[in-house]
């Protein structure tokens, strides 16, 4: 089932880094208003703000967020998967993150346009732009 969903456009950008997986929680790392940490046996995953991340650390940057509006129950079904499926279909690289209210996708600044643009033709509203 597809949804047609709300989305907000979050107007700062943020980066994704890997950490060693015994790595101490960094303080810049949850500095500002939106940030996640993933520790796993194999990495410490973080999303944080571009502006917060160390200029020397390696880091993919230059992604713009697009938060659905929630909260989404938790019985909801497809939620991502009809944001995920129309991107991929045309070719835009996703980054997911989901919590318990609701579900982020982050896409490239590069291919902010044409994401907004494909999920917009596949029913879904975006507001913030």
């Amino acid at each position: 089932m597809a949804h047609k969903l709300k989305l907000r456009k979050i107007s700062q950008q943020f980066a994704v880094c890997r950490l060693a997986p015994d790595a101490p929680l960094p303080s810049w790392a949850t500095s500002g208003e939106i940030w996640s940490v993933t520790r796993t046996p194999t990495e410490l995953s973080v999303v944080c703000t571009q502006n917060s991340l160390p200029q020397n650390l390696a880091a993919e940057r230059n992604w713009i967020a697009l938060q659905v509006v929630g909260p989404i129950p938790f019985g909801m079904v497809g939620v991502l998967s009809s944001l995920t499926v129309p991107l991929a279909d045309a070719g835009v690289s996703i980054f997911a993150l989901s919590t318990f209210e609701t579900d982020f996708v982050l896409v490239r600044d590069e291919s902010s346009e044409i994401a907004c643009q494909v999920l917009k033709q596949a029913g879904h509203e975006i507001v913030g732009q």
